[in-house]
């Protein structure tokens, strides 16, 4: 398998903060995995030797000021050009020797590798029950609004090819981007592979940075927000037709009173019925355009990419 990589540009990925308990093993790990990589540490405002570490071990350790996730993966796909991309955490959660076939997969034509962990061993390794809720959760919501069969959506074990990167749109700040990355996979049909990894747990000493409660409503906005983004007629579309079907309902009423009576009582549901039935339709029609500008979106981003593509080969 590493005959079949040699001679490629390959770069590994580490956001880290405050990782000075694991970071030295990861470097060596994947410098052992992927020889011919260059393993690139972007050290996000940490308050330990993580730098100082991650440097000693041969990696290039780069900062970014910007707090988060998400903008430190914007600026490393801004930064570094490569014809492979192994993005992983700094914390030995994910193991490094899976990274060759993740690599090989990626050759083969896929755009996006995703480190399943949820196949394998995470719920029995992961011991927060929240976390794993989460998880699932997530997983169900995505799977269900877009028709796919993705098992570990959350995943920050990744690879990805040159194309995805550099079209890739990071508007994520923090640990949502994963989610914000299999969705826009997910829409934009791109070519993915789920290969089942072994997760294990933060080691001893070393501390999570994620915020069950907080990082997970930013996850559900996320998906909120893309869905909203992505999918509009189906989100316009159905609040819209909800909304109609209230207000032709309580039209119904007075319709009805006013038959049986001649004489309409409740003018304010009346008018309030209107407006229901009036907002609905705006909802609705709404949905229309919006799902046009996106579908117009949709192909403007394959014709960014397949210029990419070209312009990578020649």
């Amino acid at each position: 398998m590493l005959e079949e990589i040699e001679g490629l540009s390959i770069a590994v990925l580490l956001p880290c903060y405050n990782e000075e308990v694991t970071i030295g093993k990861v470097v060596r790990d994947f410098k052992a995995a992927l020889p011919d990589a260059t393993v690139y540490v972007y050290d996000n405002n940490s308050t330990d030797r993580t730098a100082e570490i991650a440097a000693a071990e041969g990696a290039i350790v780069r900062r970014e000021p910007r707090q988060g996730k998400g903008n430190v993966i914007r600026a490393m796909f801004e930064d570094i050009d490569a014809d492979v991309y192994v993005m992983a955490d700094g914390d030995d959660t994910y193991p490094a020797d899976a990274a060759p076939a993740m690599v090989s997969k990626v050759l083969e034509g896929y755009d996006m590798v995703i480190g399943d962990r949820l196949s394998s061993t995470y719920f029995q390794e992961n011991k927060r029950p929240f976390h794993n809720f989460g998880n699932r959760l997530v997983r169900g919501s995505i799977n269900g609004l877009f028709n796919a069969h993705v098992t570990d959506i959350m995943t920050g074990y990744r690879a990805f090819n040159f194309t995805f990167v550099k079209t890739y749109p990071v508007l994520s700040r923090g640990f949502e981007v994963e989610t914000e990355m299999t969705i826009h996979s997910l829409n934009n049909n791109l070519r993915l592979y789920e290969m089942p990894i072994q997760y294990r747990d933060r080691p001893e000493g070393s501390v999570s940075k994620l915020d069950t409660v907080g990082d997970g409503i930013k996850v559900m906005s996320t998906i909120f927000r893309m869905i909203r983004e992505y999918k509009p007629l189906p989100f316009f579309g159905g609040l819209g037709l909800i909304i109609g079907i209230v207000g032709i309902v309580l039209c119904g009423t007075v319709t009805f009173e006013f038959a049986k009576t001649g004489v309409v009582t409740h003018f304010p549901t009346l008018i309030g019925a209107v407006m229901l039935v009036i907002a609905g339709l705006l909802l609705i029609i709404a949905g229309i355009i919006l799902d046009v500008m996106a579908k117009n979106d949709h192909k403007t981003f394959v014709i960014d990419t397949n210029k990419i593509a070209y312009n990578k080969r020649h």
